[in-house]
């Protein structure tokens, strides 16, 4: 199996509170990080970027909330060549919930340590999150970077460091705070998501990128982004205006782009 090109090439098939998957690859490799929709829903999402599951070799998860490992058991007993990578928390928090793996298929990624696959290093970190053990990746091919960084409350200066100025980001933007205070949601709720263990809000995501990226960047992807407490529009104009404000070039150094939880980004090298 090898891919047209020598770039590494990402699509975020879906972002959002409703579900989470992000394909990579590389001229000889073929990722799936996190599975959070339906095994079905997921192959389509592939189809609509001219990719098959039966060529994927590896899926990495996150961590064990719904949103990110729905999938997960689905997926590998369907695609007996899918590797199923996670830490040991993860492991033992969706154990009882993803059905049987074969022994084979699963393995261990502890949390900040690279692991090869292929062409492609992958480097684990965590993060803070109301999770067993969450972890995120930095993807590495030939000087070229990608990093996932989605369902966190605060970004430590560790986290900073292992993501700073990479090719692309997808990059979590959750909530706007005013719609997330006035909205439906219980007051318990709102307070876990504006904790340190729950989720960057659109300021808060526009901050960290202030603070990670580099001359290298050139993409990021707006991901994460709750059905009830965010918009699209509102998002993106929150993040690009105070990057502007702070002489950051959006449109010009690099581009700002939004995910759906619907819909997958066009597969595109960085």
């Amino acid at each position: 199996m090898s891919t047209q090109g020598d770039d590494l090439r990402i699509s975020i098939l879906s972002s959002g509170s409703t579900g989470n998957v992000c394909y990579v690859e590389s001229p000889n490799e073929r990722l799936l990080i996190d599975a959070g929709l339906s095994g079905k829903k997921i192959e389509h999402l592939m189809g609509t970027i001219d990719r098959s599951l039966t060529d994927v070799n590896a899926l990495l998860v996150t961590h064990e909330h719904t949103d990110h490992r729905k999938a997960v058991g689905i997926l590998a007993r369907r695609y007996p060549q899918i590797g199923v990578y996670a830490n040991r928390g993860t492991w033992d928090a969706m154990a009882s919930r993803i059905g049987k793996v074969s022994l084979d298929q699963k393995h261990l990624f502890a949390p900040d340590t690279v692991q090869t696959f292929g062409d492609i290093d992958v480097e684990s970190f965590s993060v803070s999150h109301d999770a067993a053990e969450p972890q995120f990746y930095a993807v590495h091919y030939h000087g070229k970077t990608f990093v996932i960084l989605t369902d966190t409350g605060y970004v430590s200066e560790h986290v900073e460091g292992v993501i700073k100025d990479a090719d692309a980001y997808l990059l979590e933007c959750n909530h706007d705070v005013e719609m997330l205070r006035m909205g439906d949601y219980s007051w318990p709720l709102k307070q876990r998501i504006l904790s340190d263990k729950g989720h960057l809000s659109n300021e808060e995501g526009a901050d960290t990128l202030m603070d990670v990226l580099g001359n290298r960047t050139k993409k990021i992807y707006l991901g994460h982004r709750s059905l009830h407490n965010n918009m699209k529009s509102l998002c993106h104009l929150t993040v690009a205006s105070m990057m502007a404000n702070k002489d950051f070039g959006v449109g010009e150094d690099f581009k700002l782009l939004d995910t759906d939880p619907e819909a997958a980004t066009p597969l595109e090298a960085i």
